[in-house]
């Protein structure tokens, strides 16, 4: 039997989820609970493997498993055992078929800027501070030259190790949310930091340092070396991913009875 799991956390005290030697992780932290819960060794696969400070609100997990137990079970089990910064917000039964990383369709990711000209001590966990002041229909505009597919070569690390660089950019939008910029990017998939280099391009142009004309160029470059730096972790987290309605119908949250 596989079944999926919705796993949100704040990724602040975490290695990234990618499991590691010293167990500081995500990943080591929900299959040490699985383990307690189940009394056996349960294998996870993401749908996104996020780096070191990096949140989550819906990240999908799939295990396989023969543990036969209600929804809520799983809910309730694995959350008692798990740390206050990482918790399973809902398990769904899934086809033998699904895959939480190749059967997804999008991703969704948010990145939060706190434009101000002092940090916050309340918001630095979740927020990326920037402290000159940012024109957001600029940084729209700038936002708009990168939506279709493209190969953004430019805007993935050195360390990248997808094969091909194209993408398809469906959707980046820059609003103003309870204080913060909010960034609002979905993609087919994304390169490894392409999201924290795209949001610090569009900064560039918001802070009057370069053009949306040279946004554009720096794509057509592909030179990862003329676009701006790699913004922080902290801002980035991933929202939401979307999967064809018969592998996964994600449940409606319910209060327990």
């Amino acid at each position: 039997m596989r079944i999926a799991l919705c796993v949100e956390y704040d990724g602040t005290d975490w290695n990234g989820w990618q499991t590691q030697p010293n167990g500081k992780t995500v990943q080591d932290q929900l299959e040490a609970a699985l383990l307690k819960f189940t009394q056996r060794e349960h294998a996870t696969t993401c749908a996104g493997r996020t780096d070191a400070g990096v949140h989550a609100r819906g990240q999908v997990v799939h295990i396989d498993t023969d543990i036969d137990r209600p929804d809520w079970s799983w809910v309730r089990g694995l959350n008692a055992l798990l740390p206050n910064s990482i918790g399973v917000r809902w398990v769904a039964c899934v086809p033998d078929e699904f895959h939480a990383r190749f059967s997804a369709r999008s991703r969704h990711y948010v990145y939060q800027i706190l434009n101000s000209p002092t940090r916050s001590p309340l918001a630095h966990r979740a927020a990326a501070w920037f402290y000159r002041p940012l024109d957001m229909d600029l940084m729209q505009s700038a936002a708009q030259a990168l939506i279709g597919e493209h190969d953004f070569s430019a805007f993935r690390s050195s360390e990248c190790q997808a094969k091909s660089p194209v993408r398809h950019l469906m959707r980046f939008e820059i609003g103003f949310e309870s204080g913060l910029i909010v960034c609002r990017l979905q993609a087919n998939a994304f390169l490894h930091h392409m999201v924290r280099n795209l949001v610090g391009a569009v900064v560039e142009v918001g802070r009057g340092a370069a053009s949306v004309q040279w946004i554009s160029e720096v794509l057509s470059s592909r030179d990862r070396t003329l676009a701006a730096r790699t913004f922080p972790a902290c801002g980035l987290c991933l929202e939401r991913v979307e999967y064809d309605s018969n592998l996964l119908c994600e449940p409606e949250l319910k209060f327990a009875d």
